[in-house]
Protein backbone atom coordinates (compact mmCIF):
# COMPACT_ATOMS: atom_id res chain seq x y z
CA UNK A 1 0.00 0.00 0.00
CA UNK A 2 1.63 3.20 -0.73
CA UNK A 3 1.27 5.90 1.90
CA UNK A 4 2.26 9.29 2.62
CA UNK A 5 3.46 10.95 5.92
CA UNK A 6 3.47 15.18 6.14
CA UNK A 7 6.19 16.04 8.83
CA UNK A 8 5.20 19.22 9.80
CA UNK A 9 7.50 21.04 12.06
CA UNK A 10 6.68 25.24 11.03
CA UNK A 11 3.24 23.60 10.22
CA UNK A 12 0.97 23.65 7.18
CA UNK A 13 -1.42 25.42 4.67
CA UNK A 14 -3.05 24.34 1.51
CA UNK A 15 -0.33 26.17 -1.15
CA UNK A 16 2.11 24.19 1.30
CA UNK A 17 0.73 20.69 0.83
CA UNK A 18 0.49 21.23 -2.85
CA UNK A 19 4.25 22.14 -2.94
CA UNK A 20 4.92 19.53 -0.88
CA UNK A 21 3.37 16.89 -3.82
CA UNK A 22 4.79 18.84 -6.50
CA UNK A 23 8.58 18.76 -5.01
CA UNK A 24 7.52 14.71 -4.22
CA UNK A 25 7.13 14.07 -8.28
CA UNK A 26 3.58 15.13 -8.72
CA UNK A 27 3.74 16.64 -12.91
CA UNK A 28 2.90 20.58 -12.92
CA UNK A 29 1.38 20.31 -16.21
CA UNK A 30 -0.61 17.72 -14.65
CA UNK A 31 -2.22 19.19 -12.14
CA UNK A 32 -2.51 22.61 -14.06
CA UNK A 33 -4.58 20.62 -17.06
CA UNK A 34 -6.69 18.75 -13.53
CA UNK A 35 -7.32 22.18 -12.77
CA UNK A 36 -8.94 23.46 -16.03
CA UNK A 37 -11.48 20.63 -15.44
CA UNK A 38 -12.81 23.07 -13.09
CA UNK A 39 -14.02 25.26 -15.66
CA UNK A 40 -17.96 25.22 -16.36
CA UNK A 41 -20.18 28.35 -17.48
CA UNK A 42 -20.58 29.59 -14.43
CA UNK A 43 -16.69 29.18 -13.70
CA UNK A 44 -13.69 30.49 -15.38
CA UNK A 45 -10.38 30.01 -13.69
CA UNK A 46 -8.61 31.66 -15.94
CA UNK A 47 -9.85 34.76 -15.27
CA UNK A 48 -9.87 34.82 -11.61
CA UNK A 49 -6.46 33.66 -11.08
CA UNK A 50 -2.73 33.36 -11.60
CA UNK A 51 -1.00 29.95 -10.29
CA UNK A 52 2.89 30.30 -9.77
CA UNK A 53 4.89 26.92 -9.13
CA UNK A 54 8.35 28.18 -7.86
CA UNK A 55 11.50 26.59 -6.46
CA UNK A 56 12.35 28.48 -2.71
CA UNK A 57 14.98 27.59 -0.56
CA UNK A 58 14.54 28.12 3.44
CA UNK A 59 17.36 27.76 5.78
CA UNK A 60 19.17 26.40 2.74
CA UNK A 61 17.00 23.70 1.87
CA UNK A 62 15.62 24.09 -1.22
CA UNK A 63 11.61 23.02 -2.14
CA UNK A 64 8.67 24.05 -4.14
CA UNK A 65 6.49 26.78 -3.33
CA UNK A 66 3.19 27.20 -5.03
CA UNK A 67 0.92 30.27 -5.27
CA UNK A 68 -2.43 31.03 -6.43
CA UNK A 69 -3.09 34.84 -6.87
CA UNK A 70 -6.65 35.82 -6.93
CA UNK A 71 -8.09 38.66 -8.98
CA UNK A 72 -9.98 40.56 -6.14
CA UNK A 73 -13.90 41.61 -6.37
CA UNK A 74 -16.77 41.06 -4.06
CA UNK A 75 -18.43 38.53 -5.25
CA UNK A 76 -19.75 35.65 -2.73
CA UNK A 77 -20.17 31.70 -3.03
CA UNK A 78 -21.77 29.50 -0.50
CA UNK A 79 -21.21 25.93 0.27
CA UNK A 80 -23.79 24.78 -2.49
CA UNK A 81 -22.29 26.82 -5.07
CA UNK A 82 -18.60 25.69 -4.50
CA UNK A 83 -19.87 22.05 -4.17
CA UNK A 84 -21.68 22.80 -7.83
CA UNK A 85 -18.34 23.86 -9.41
CA UNK A 86 -16.83 20.42 -8.48
CA UNK A 87 -19.36 18.00 -8.87
CA UNK A 88 -20.02 19.58 -12.31
CA UNK A 89 -16.44 19.87 -13.17
CA UNK A 90 -14.70 16.68 -15.34
CA UNK A 91 -12.57 15.69 -12.55
CA UNK A 92 -12.48 11.98 -11.38
CA UNK A 93 -15.04 10.27 -9.20
CA UNK A 94 -12.38 10.17 -6.12
CA UNK A 95 -11.07 13.46 -6.45
CA UNK A 96 -14.99 14.85 -6.31
CA UNK A 97 -15.68 12.72 -3.26
CA UNK A 98 -12.49 14.23 -1.48
CA UNK A 99 -12.84 17.55 -2.21
CA UNK A 100 -16.50 17.48 -1.50
CA UNK A 101 -15.60 15.90 2.07
CA UNK A 102 -12.98 18.49 2.56
CA UNK A 103 -15.41 21.36 1.89
CA UNK A 104 -18.08 20.65 4.18
CA UNK A 105 -15.58 20.18 7.02
CA UNK A 106 -14.28 23.52 6.26
CA UNK A 107 -17.95 25.48 5.89
CA UNK A 108 -18.94 22.90 9.26
CA UNK A 109 -15.65 24.44 11.04
CA UNK A 110 -16.62 28.36 9.57
CA UNK A 111 -20.32 28.20 10.52
CA UNK A 112 -19.75 26.82 14.45
CA UNK A 113 -17.26 29.80 14.70
CA UNK A 114 -19.55 32.31 13.51
CA UNK A 115 -22.64 30.74 14.79
CA UNK A 116 -24.51 30.20 11.87
CA UNK A 117 -25.81 27.15 9.76
CA UNK A 118 -23.87 25.67 7.43
CA UNK A 119 -26.03 27.09 4.11
CA UNK A 120 -25.35 30.47 5.03
CA UNK A 121 -21.66 30.09 5.39
CA UNK A 122 -20.31 32.23 2.19
CA UNK A 123 -16.52 32.40 1.31
CA UNK A 124 -15.33 35.72 -0.08
CA UNK A 125 -14.39 35.28 -4.01
CA UNK A 126 -10.72 35.39 -3.16
CA UNK A 127 -11.09 32.75 0.10
CA UNK A 128 -13.21 30.47 -2.09
CA UNK A 129 -11.18 30.77 -5.24
CA UNK A 130 -7.82 30.02 -3.21
CA UNK A 131 -9.59 26.98 -1.15
CA UNK A 132 -10.70 25.48 -4.15
CA UNK A 133 -7.63 25.33 -5.88
CA UNK A 134 -5.67 24.32 -2.41
CA UNK A 135 -7.92 21.58 -2.08
CA UNK A 136 -8.84 20.02 -5.79
CA UNK A 137 -4.98 20.38 -6.47
CA UNK A 138 -4.29 18.33 -3.16
CA UNK A 139 -6.92 15.95 -4.28
CA UNK A 140 -5.97 15.28 -7.52
CA UNK A 141 -2.05 15.02 -6.49
CA UNK A 142 -2.81 12.36 -4.15
CA UNK A 143 -4.66 10.11 -6.63
CA UNK A 144 -1.80 10.99 -9.16
CA UNK A 145 0.50 10.17 -7.15
CA UNK A 146 -1.04 6.53 -6.08
CA UNK A 147 -1.46 7.92 -2.39
CA UNK A 148 -3.71 5.38 -0.62
CA UNK A 149 -3.17 6.49 3.11
CA UNK A 150 -2.02 9.62 4.59
CA UNK A 151 -0.41 10.40 8.15
CA UNK A 152 0.60 13.52 9.23
CA UNK A 153 3.17 14.25 12.70
CA UNK A 154 1.15 16.55 15.57
CA UNK A 155 1.03 19.90 13.98
CA UNK A 156 2.50 23.21 16.21
CA UNK A 157 0.04 26.06 17.35
CA UNK A 158 1.74 29.15 16.74
CA UNK A 159 1.57 31.98 19.07
CA UNK A 160 0.62 35.58 19.24
CA UNK A 161 -1.88 37.22 16.72
CA UNK A 162 -3.39 36.95 13.03
CA UNK A 163 -3.69 39.68 11.30
CA UNK A 164 -7.49 39.49 9.36
CA UNK A 165 -9.52 41.28 7.54
CA UNK A 166 -11.87 41.66 10.47
CA UNK A 167 -9.21 42.52 12.87
CA UNK A 168 -6.90 41.16 15.15
CA UNK A 169 -7.80 37.09 15.78
CA UNK A 170 -6.48 34.26 18.12
CA UNK A 171 -3.69 31.88 17.40
CA UNK A 172 -4.78 29.51 15.59
CA UNK A 173 -7.51 30.93 13.95
CA UNK A 174 -10.83 29.94 14.93
CA UNK A 175 -11.89 27.86 12.50
CA UNK A 176 -8.48 26.19 12.49
CA UNK A 177 -9.04 25.70 16.17
CA UNK A 178 -12.24 23.72 15.49
CA UNK A 179 -10.97 21.62 12.54
CA UNK A 180 -7.67 20.30 15.20
CA UNK A 181 -10.15 19.49 17.77
CA UNK A 182 -8.80 16.03 18.63
CA UNK A 183 -5.51 16.67 16.92
CA UNK A 184 -2.22 16.64 18.88
CA UNK A 185 -0.96 20.34 18.68
CA UNK A 186 2.04 22.23 20.34
CA UNK A 187 3.23 25.21 20.70
CA UNK A 188 7.18 25.51 18.87
CA UNK A 189 7.24 29.25 20.45
CA UNK A 190 7.12 31.02 17.25
CA UNK A 191 4.83 34.11 16.48
CA UNK A 192 2.71 33.34 13.15
CA UNK A 193 -0.01 31.51 11.96
CA UNK A 194 0.89 27.81 12.00
CA UNK A 195 -2.08 26.08 10.44
CA UNK A 196 -4.51 27.57 8.24
CA UNK A 197 -8.13 26.93 7.98
CA UNK A 198 -8.16 25.33 4.53
CA UNK A 199 -4.42 23.54 5.41
CA UNK A 200 -6.41 21.97 8.51
CA UNK A 201 -9.30 21.42 6.57
CA UNK A 202 -7.51 18.92 4.24
CA UNK A 203 -4.65 17.06 6.70
CA UNK A 204 -7.90 16.13 9.26
CA UNK A 205 -10.15 14.93 6.93
CA UNK A 206 -7.90 12.59 5.15
CA UNK A 207 -4.93 12.10 7.77
CA UNK A 208 -4.30 9.87 10.82
CA UNK A 209 -1.97 11.95 13.27
CA UNK A 210 1.38 10.54 14.95
CA UNK A 211 4.47 9.24 14.49
CA UNK A 212 6.20 7.92 11.28
CA UNK A 213 4.72 4.72 10.11
CA UNK A 214 6.57 1.78 9.17
CA UNK A 215 7.35 2.80 5.62
CA UNK A 216 10.00 2.20 2.51
CA UNK A 217 10.21 5.61 1.59
CA UNK A 218 10.49 6.02 -2.22
CA UNK A 219 10.13 9.85 -2.53
CA UNK A 220 10.20 13.28 -0.44
CA UNK A 221 9.37 16.76 -1.38
CA UNK A 222 9.37 20.03 0.79
CA UNK A 223 6.42 22.33 0.23
CA UNK A 224 7.78 26.07 1.03
CA UNK A 225 5.42 28.51 2.80
CA UNK A 226 5.26 32.35 1.88
CA UNK A 227 6.85 34.40 5.06
CA UNK A 228 10.14 33.40 6.57
CA UNK A 229 10.40 31.86 10.06
CA UNK A 230 13.21 30.55 12.46
CA UNK A 231 13.40 27.37 11.06
CA UNK A 232 12.73 26.10 7.37
CA UNK A 233 9.04 27.10 6.92
CA UNK A 234 9.18 23.39 4.75
CA UNK A 235 6.20 20.57 4.60
CA UNK A 236 7.74 17.28 4.37
CA UNK A 237 6.50 14.74 2.89
CA UNK A 238 8.01 11.14 2.75
CA UNK A 239 6.07 8.71 0.21
CA UNK A 240 5.98 5.14 -0.15
CA UNK A 241 5.09 1.50 0.34
CA UNK A 242 3.88 1.07 3.60
CA UNK A 243 5.72 -2.49 4.90
CA UNK A 244 3.32 -4.94 6.20
CA UNK A 245 0.41 -3.66 8.44
CA UNK A 246 1.00 -6.24 11.27
CA UNK A 247 0.31 -5.37 15.04
CA UNK A 248 3.55 -5.35 16.93
CA UNK A 249 4.73 -5.26 20.12
CA UNK A 250 7.61 -6.69 22.69
CA UNK A 251 7.79 -9.82 24.74
CA UNK A 252 9.69 -12.44 27.38
CA UNK A 253 10.88 -15.80 25.78
CA UNK A 254 12.01 -17.59 28.80
CA UNK A 255 13.55 -21.32 28.32
CA UNK A 256 15.08 -24.06 29.95
CA UNK A 257 16.09 -27.06 29.21
CA UNK A 258 15.33 -30.18 31.50
CA UNK A 259 17.03 -33.63 31.96
CA UNK A 260 16.10 -34.99 34.54
CA UNK A 261 11.81 -34.79 35.39
CA UNK A 262 9.31 -36.65 35.25
CA UNK A 263 7.39 -36.75 31.63
CA UNK A 264 3.84 -37.02 33.34
CA UNK A 265 4.82 -33.62 35.15
CA UNK A 266 5.11 -31.40 31.88
CA UNK A 267 1.45 -31.09 31.37
CA UNK A 268 0.76 -29.59 35.05
CA UNK A 269 3.83 -27.52 34.44
CA UNK A 270 2.34 -25.55 31.38
CA UNK A 271 -1.19 -25.50 33.27
CA UNK A 272 0.44 -23.35 36.03
CA UNK A 273 2.65 -21.31 33.25
CA UNK A 274 -1.04 -20.34 32.16
CA UNK A 275 -2.37 -19.53 35.03
CA UNK A 276 0.42 -17.94 36.18
CA UNK A 277 -0.03 -15.41 32.84
CA UNK A 278 2.00 -16.46 30.00
CA UNK A 279 1.21 -15.98 26.73
CA UNK A 280 2.00 -19.30 25.55
CA UNK A 281 3.78 -22.41 26.95
CA UNK A 282 5.34 -25.53 25.15
CA UNK A 283 7.93 -28.28 25.56
CA UNK A 284 9.59 -29.85 22.50
CA UNK A 285 12.09 -33.02 22.93
CA UNK A 286 16.00 -32.07 22.58
CA UNK A 287 19.75 -34.19 22.47
CA UNK A 288 22.11 -32.33 25.13
CA UNK A 289 25.76 -33.45 25.84
CA UNK A 290 26.99 -36.57 26.97
CA UNK A 291 24.10 -38.14 24.52
CA UNK A 292 21.05 -36.97 27.29
CA UNK A 293 17.66 -36.70 26.30
CA UNK A 294 15.99 -33.54 27.25
CA UNK A 295 12.77 -31.25 27.16
CA UNK A 296 13.37 -27.44 26.52
CA UNK A 297 11.06 -25.63 28.03
CA UNK A 298 9.43 -22.55 26.63
CA UNK A 299 7.23 -20.14 28.11
CA UNK A 300 6.42 -16.19 26.45
CA UNK A 301 4.91 -13.66 28.83
CA UNK A 302 4.54 -9.84 29.12
CA UNK A 303 7.73 -8.20 30.88
CA UNK A 304 5.48 -7.07 33.89
CA UNK A 305 4.62 -11.12 34.23
CA UNK A 306 8.45 -12.51 34.47
CA UNK A 307 8.57 -12.69 38.12
CA UNK A 308 5.58 -15.32 38.32
CA UNK A 309 6.65 -17.07 34.81
CA UNK A 310 10.48 -17.84 36.65
CA UNK A 311 8.77 -18.37 39.99
CA UNK A 312 6.69 -20.67 38.43
CA UNK A 313 8.94 -22.66 36.33
CA UNK A 314 11.41 -22.88 39.63
CA UNK A 315 8.41 -24.41 41.65
CA UNK A 316 6.92 -26.47 39.08
CA UNK A 317 10.15 -28.09 37.10
CA UNK A 318 13.38 -29.24 38.20
CA UNK A 319 15.38 -27.05 36.78
CA UNK A 320 17.43 -24.77 38.47
CA UNK A 321 17.98 -22.11 35.65
CA UNK A 322 16.68 -20.27 32.96
CA UNK A 323 17.29 -17.98 29.60
CA UNK A 324 15.48 -14.91 29.28
CA UNK A 325 15.19 -13.23 26.22
CA UNK A 326 13.61 -9.65 24.77
CA UNK A 327 11.98 -10.55 21.42
CA UNK A 328 9.85 -8.40 19.07
CA UNK A 329 6.50 -10.20 17.94
CA UNK A 330 4.28 -9.44 14.74
CA UNK A 331 0.72 -10.54 14.98
CA UNK A 332 -2.87 -9.82 13.34
CA UNK A 333 -5.07 -8.17 14.70
CA UNK A 334 -7.99 -9.95 16.33
CA UNK A 335 -11.51 -9.58 17.40
CA UNK A 336 -14.46 -11.89 18.33
CA UNK A 337 -17.56 -11.87 16.15
CA UNK A 338 -20.62 -13.64 16.78
CA UNK A 339 -17.95 -16.80 18.33
CA UNK A 340 -15.99 -16.49 15.79
CA UNK A 341 -12.50 -15.35 16.24
CA UNK A 342 -11.51 -13.01 12.78
CA UNK A 343 -7.71 -12.08 12.51
CA UNK A 344 -7.09 -8.81 10.23
CA UNK A 345 -3.37 -7.89 8.10
CA UNK A 346 -4.40 -4.36 7.89
CA UNK A 347 -8.55 -3.64 6.94
CA UNK A 348 -7.99 -7.15 5.12
CA UNK A 349 -9.47 -10.92 7.08
CA UNK A 350 -7.28 -13.00 6.58
CA UNK A 351 -8.87 -15.64 9.69
CA UNK A 352 -12.37 -16.54 10.95
CA UNK A 353 -12.35 -20.09 12.90
CA UNK A 354 -14.81 -20.31 15.76
CA UNK A 355 -13.77 -19.85 19.46
CA UNK A 356 -14.70 -22.16 22.04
Amino acid sequence: MRVAYFDAPSGLSGNMILGALLDAGLDAAYLKKGFLKLQTSNFKLQNKSKITIAKSKKHGIAGTYFDVHVKNDDHHRGLSDILKIIQKSGLSKNVKALSSKIFRRLAEAEAKVHGLPVNKIHFHEVGAVDAIIDIVGACIGIEKLGIEKIYCSPLPSGQGKIVHAHGLLPNPAPAAAELLKGVPTYSNGIKGEMVTPTGAAIMTTLAEFGDLPRIEVEDIGYGAGSIDLPIPNLLRVFIGEAQIPTEHDTILQIETNIDDMDPQHYDRAIARLMKAGALDASVQPIRMKKKRNAVKLEAQCKPEDKDKILDTIFTETTTIGARVFLVKREKLRREIRSGNKVSYLGSQIKRIKPEF
